[in-house]
């Protein structure tokens, strides 16, 4: 723990009740124990923030907690997909081993395992107030448990964060997990006209509090993995908007922590559970899907403003938020690894690989896609290949997807409409040379080798972390076991 002991000669009466106090549990919160924030937005890339080089958008609050923490540019989730990314980010475990394939609404029914011992449990368990405001879209509660539920309207960040004062106020050291719905596509996804762009969860006369912050979409910036035209720039601009008032509300926070007088003492995270809501992003393991923001301001650092480019993934978050909170555990309780150590670090060694696991969105899209990245590598298994790659509601029905599919247009951005629609069972790109994953070298023989280096790597993290779909090579059922609950 990086946090400043102070030492303060006090009776040895007094010592021996404070012993007395913390025995109990060797991993006890102290008053001196770091509070912690982690801040998840709903479906926002790094396409999206001026620190991660948009020059249109606005995000002057997000941009300064870059410039005083730091910035990891290979930030990876594991599922592009809100429910299933939640429940890595709050549990250290890939979803297929804890049954979290896919989105816990009602008729999906997917929910996490009994068992499984979550980062908000885990904090509690140790003394900390663990409190959590806004989507949930995890279960069962029992497994992610909060002391502490707030309620605000999570369109509006401003008033989030004021329903947040009392937990920064507390006596015991805190873990907020704030979740807002923005910039997540709003209702109804299926608009009036085919053409109109969905409003991101923007409304006339905006929220309480909240400066609205309109973009033209003649100046947004257009991702090279969607078409150019009027329906994507109209979408763009309403997910701009969308994202500014996040900004607002993360500024709001930050202010109301700085008077509660806990900012030296409060490590700060700013995450997405996936990808920007268009098609080609948010549900692909695509690099637009997977790859987001992740900014981390811990106030001990002495080194402010540092981009980090080791490859890191959500897997990884509860063993470092655990470690930065002095909570023990054993390392094999996780899949993920803590990253604590080389936060202050540009290129650590032994960051270059990252694994991704997606088997489920909504419940009709089938689509179980296994994916690793070693260093500028990365290979994309396509299970069910054989079937056509299924579609969220929320993006089929997006202008963006509309202008191209009413029109019979062959290219979807810089991919073809078919490619996209039919995925190869394995898909193997160079992201140094190829970023928008756009050649596939899988059939190349130039590159069998690494196919089949790749194809290992994938197995063996899939028997490491056991994955029913290991069954899928082979028909290898070295994972079933006798069919009893035991």
């Amino acid at each position: 723990m990086k946090f400043r002991k102070i030492f303060i000669k006090i009776p040895i009466v007094c010592l021996a009740l404070v012993v007395s106090c913390t025995t109990k549990n060797d991993s006890v919160a102290t008053v001196h124990a770091p509070n912690i924030i982690l801040f998840v937005a709903d479906d926002h890339g790094t396409d999206a923030l001026g620190c991660y080089g948009n020059p249109v958008i606005k995000t002057p609050n997000l941009d300064q907690l870059a410039s005083e923490g730091v910035r990891f540019t290979n930030a990876y989730c594991t599922s592009a997909s809100c429910a299933a990314s939640r429940s890595v980010i709050l549990s250290g475990l890939y979803g297929h081993a804890t049954g979290s394939y896919g989105h816990v609404h009602d008729y999906h029914h997917f929910s996490t395992m009994d068992h499984v011992n979550s980062l908000s449990n885990r904090l509690t368990e140790a003394g900390y107030h663990t409190a959590r405001i806004g989507k949930y879209h995890v279960a069962p509660e029992k497994v992610y448990n909060f002391e502490t539920v707030l309620e605000a309207d999570p369109r509006n960040t401003v008033e989030m964060a004021d329903a947040c004062v009392d937990v920064l106020a507390s006596e015991k050291p805190f873990f907020l997990y704030f979740c807002t719905d923005d910039p997540h596509r709003g209702h109804p996804f299926k608009p009036d006209s085919w053409d109109e762009p969905n409003t991101f969860g923007n409304k006339k006369g905006g929220y309480k509090d909240v400066n609205e912050t309109v973009y033209d979409p003649k100046d947004v910036l257009v991702p090279s993995f969607l078409p150019d035209n009027k329906q994507s720039r109209e979408e763009i601009a309403q997910y701009y908007q969308s994202v500014s008032r996040i900004d607002q509300g993360f500024g709001k926070l930050m202010d109301h922590l700085k008077n509660a007088g806990k900012l030296e003492n409060t490590i700060v995270f700013y995450i997405s559970d996936n990808g920007m809501a268009f098609p080609g992003a948010k549900t692909t393991v695509y690099e637009p899907g997977i790859k987001l923001p992740c900014i981390i301001k811990d106030p001990t650092n002495s080194k402010k403003g540092i981009v980090n480019n080791s490859k890191i993934s959500w897997v990884d978050l509860t063993p470092t938020i655990l470690e930065m909170a002095n909570v023990s555990y054993k390392k094999n309780d996780f899949h993920g690894k803590s990253f604590y150590s080389i936060l202050e670090e540009d290129d650590a060694k032994g960051w270059d690989k990252i694994y991704a696991s997606h088997t489920f969105h909504e419940i009709t899209m089938y689509y179980p896609m296994r994916v690793v990245i070693d260093k500028n590598y990365k290979l994309i298994w396509n299970i069910a290949y054989r079937l056509d790659y299924p579609f969220a509601s929320d993006l089929w029905a997006s202008s963006t997807w509309q202008s191209i599919y009413r029109n019979h247009l062959e290219m979807y951005g810089e991919r073809k409409v078919d490619d996209y629609l039919y995925h190869a069972e394995f898909e193997l790109f160079d992201l140094d040379k190829d970023p928008g994953e756009i050649n596939n070298l899988a059939t190349d023989v130039h590159f069998k080798e690494i196919l089949e280096r790749m194809k290992k790597e994938l197995k063996q993290f899939q028997l490491n972390t056991r994955d029913p779909w290991l069954i899928m090579w082979d028909h290898d059922n070295s994972l079933q076991g006798t069919g009893v609950d035991l």
